[in-house]
């Protein structure tokens, strides 16, 4: 329940003083009646984790640390690669994603607007004509009553709310987070967006590594087939080996059609993301992309949490829930509003611009909040369950991050592990195959053999293939996960 007073001065003197005395007493008594509605034993409960008490120094040890490792903005173009550089500026521009997170910029900020109206004083003009027959029986006397008059009201009003406990600046402020979160937002889905169109372009590489690959042994094994028919026609050989050598070529045949399917939804891939039509994803050419290592910067995890996107969101979430709370509060105190009027009123149009058709007004408005129910508590209890569902978001945000850079980190390990001993087993491979293609030819070895050698040679081949391409995957892993070269000082303040 809620008790209002409104009290209006007007002309004369006297009845203006009587007025503000009244006004001066409502106000005490409102003062003093205010702990009928307390937020008492109304508390948050959640509590944030600092990042510096984060351990992570053991889990990273070996990490190639720097004292300068952050990732730059553009990012993208340490792989030394134009057509990478080109996809990502249609897909930063283009992509439908990308204008939806700008959309929702636009009405966070448009929200905050609304809310800082709340601080300045209000002003309205407006004119209101209205033809009446006024009854004979009325509170007017002749000629007025029992006549047709036409009544004209001009007003401007003024409006100013004195926001005494802070309520409309903390619901302000509160708007002002989330805008600044969308913001921050929208730089996360930028991210995101760069790096799965760099992730789709090494992906791309790799099928056209491995497809060059394919061809190049699928042409080996049309010379082997070649070569046996000779063998047959001199007598060296039987059909037997000359159907093996036939039976091999249409399996590399297969694989190279299986890895121009690849190459082809690849490019379908890229040019979806680019925000492009399917004839965009012909026109890209074999990546040319430099592998380059990323540092982590030498101070972790408290700097390196502090420039992830996500986290600098969620801490300006955290921010404009507390905000919230505080203009929850703000509720539980009175109100007061300074209204004002300045027009003319007339039931005849010819006095309207009379000094006797003067209608001013001026008042203050007081709100005090008695008896509501339980609702102010009820809301207020609600923002404080908001605040802590952002702090254990925050939280949890926070513990993600860092199990991203270590996963990425121990992949990059063990990938780097994988390729030595790839290059290892290559070189085996190459020289076993090597040895028995020679043999072949000099006719002590069967095709069966140069079968059984090309196999692991093969498979070696495509593996490292496939470990340059997860080295790329993985590097630009750890530049989102490093934030992607994002540095908003403006948000520090949250913190």
């Amino acid at each position: 329940m809620t008790a209002e007073l409104r009290l209006r001065t007007r002309r004369p003197r006297q009845r203006r003083r009587a007025a503000l005395a009244a006004l001066a007493a409502a106000l005490a008594a409102a003062l003093l009646a205010a702990g009928c509605a307390s937020f008492d034993g109304l508390a948050t409960k959640a509590l944030r984790i600092d990042p510096a008490t984060l351990e992570a120094s053991r889990a990273l040890s070996g990490a190639p640390l720097s004292a300068a490792g952050w990732p730059a903005a553009n990012w993208w173009q340490r792989f030394g690669d134009p057509q990478l550089d080109a996809l990502i500026g249609e897909a930063l521009a283009g992509n439908p994603g990308m204008g939806s997170a700008h959309a929702r910029i636009d009405r966070a900020r448009a929200l905050a607007a609304g809310y800082g109206a709340a601080l300045a004083p209000q002003a309205n003009a407006g004119a209101n004509v209205t033809r009446q027959r006024y009854s004979g029986n009325g509170i007017f006397p002749p000629p007025i009553a029992g006549s047709w008059h036409t009544q004209t009201d001009i007003a401007a009003t003024f409006g100013y709310e004195l926001d005494l406990w802070g309520r409309n600046r903390a619901a302000y402020d509160a708007a002002l987070g989330q805008a600044r979160a969308a913001e921050v937002d929208a730089y996360a889905a930028r991210l995101l967006l760069a790096a799965g169109v760099a992730r789709a372009y090494a992906q791309l590489s790799r099928s056209f590594d491995q497809i060059e690959l394919a061809r190049a042994a699928l042409k080996q094994r049309q010379a082997m087939f070649d070569l046996t028919r000779q063998r047959v026609a001199a007598g060296i050989d039987s059909e037997v080996e000359l159907n093996q050598a036939e039976g091999s070529i249409p399996a590399a045949r297969q694989r190279i059609v299986q890895l121009e399917e690849e190459i082809a939804l690849g490019r379908n891939l890229l040019a979806a993301l680019a925000g492009r039509g399917p004839d965009r994803g012909l026109a890209v050419t074999r990546p040319q992309l430099q592998a380059q290592p990323v540092a982590l910067p030498s101070v972790l995890p408290a700097d390196l949490l502090g420039r992830r996107p996500d986290v600098v969101a969620q801490r300006w979430r955290v921010e404009s829930a507390r905000r919230d709370i505080d203009a929850a509060k703000g509720q539980f105190y009175p109100n007061l509003n300074l209204n004002a009027l300045v027009g003319l009123q007339s039931v005849r149009f010819a006095k309207l611009l009379t000094a006797q058709s003067e209608n001013p007004s001026l008042g203050p408005a007081l709100r005090l909040p008695l008896f509501d129910g339980g609702r102010l508590r009820a809301n207020l209890a609600a923002r404080d369950a908001d605040y802590d569902a952002a702090v254990e978001q925050y939280n949890q945000t926070l513990v993600d991050a860092l199990h991203e850079v270590v996963d990425q980190l121990a992949s990059i390990h063990s990938v780097d592990a994988q390729r030595v001993e790839v290059e290892r087993a290559l070189a085996a491979a190459r020289d076993a195959h090597a040895l028995v293609a020679e043999r072949f030819r000099a006719g002590l070895s069967s095709y069966l053999q140069v079968l059984a050698a090309e196999a692991p040679l093969l498979e070696q081949e495509f593996l490292r293939a496939s470990l340059r391409a997860r080295a790329l995957e993985l590097s630009i892993n750890l530049i989102r996960a490093l934030g992607g070269g994002f540095d908003d000082t403006g948000a520090a303040g949250a913190s």
